[in-house]
């Protein structure tokens, strides 16, 4: 049996196992289907989808053999400790105020960086914020912090890389800035965080800006997509730190979309392809 997530590697193998006569299961990490996907979607012998709103984007003919999984995510992640979070943020954290988790992956994101950083103030008034800023941007970042008044500079955090303390940053986070990947979509929503998504607009098939979006749609996030401005991200930012009620309902919305339990519904589904 071949399982196929997409990229065009997947095309040739997928196709391989047609030939020879050996289950193929596909499945769809994002809302709408790259193109390798799209191709081999339609011989698979199972279609797994993380969002049922994938469901309306395909024809007839796949959505009679598709299945909506989820997106698997680590499953540290979902044991995450707000104490322990607590502490890796350190004894500037003010446990009276919201937190706010910034991230652009691994390495950070310049967009994502700049516009936090014009708007740091704002936040930390009325929030702690948590940034991990890539560690070529540590330094940079630390002389923002130093130039803070001291006040707001204890409630700000910068990391150039969180590891794995992660999943007790994220649960003690009430609110996530990131970018809309599929990976982070699902644990966004698997946790159950209000955020702002900050779309990667290079991305293959504008895939971010579609899982940004959807989201969006749902109430369960707010998108920036395109030129946002500092302005912008404070607009987005601001309302849920000082309204908590809508906070709550957002964080809401994105559980109602999250499938924590989605690695087991994806084997469930291979187990059964494999039996038949």
């Amino acid at each position: 049996m071949v399982l196929a997530t997409g990229g065009y590697v997947a095309v040739p193998v997928g196709v391989a196992a047609r030939w020879v006569r050996r289950p193929l299961v596909v499945h769809e990490q994002t809302v709408r289907l790259g193109l390798a996907n799209r191709q081999l979607a339609r011989f698979a012998t199972a279609f797994a989808v993380s969002s049922e709103s994938t469901l309306d984007l395909v024809p007839d003919s796949v959505r009679r053999k598709a299945t909506v999984t989820g997106n698997p995510v680590r499953g540290q992640v979902l044991s995450g400790d707000a104490d322990r979070g607590a502490v890796a943020f350190g004894p500037g954290l003010d446990h009276g105020l919201p937190t706010v988790y910034v991230t652009g992956g691994a390495q950070g994101a310049t967009q994502v960086n700049e516009l936090v950083r014009d708007s740091l103030p704002s936040l930390l008034e009325r929030a702690n914020v948590f940034h991990q800023c890539g560690a070529a941007n540590v330094a940079e970042y630390e002389r923002v912090a130093a130039e803070l008044p001291p006040r707001l500079a204890a409630r700000y955090r910068v990391a150039g890389y969180v590891g794995a303390e992660l999943p007790d940053v994220l649960a003690l986070a009430d609110v996530v800035i990131a970018r809309s990947g599929a990976g982070t979509v699902a644990e966004l929503t698997a946790l159950g965080k209000a955020s702002v998504l900050v779309p990667l607009a290079t991305a293959a098939g504008n895939e971010q800006v579609h899982n940004a979006r959807h989201l969006e749609t749902a109430g369960a996030a707010v998108a920036l997509v395109g030129e946002a401005t500092a302005a912008d991200l404070r607009d987005a930012v601001l309302p849920l730190l000082e309204d908590p009620e809508y906070r709550a309902e957002m964080a809401k919305r994105a559980r109602g979309l999250g499938r924590p339990d989605a690695a087991q519904r994806l084997v469930d589904l291979i187990t059964a392809v494999a039996d038949s």
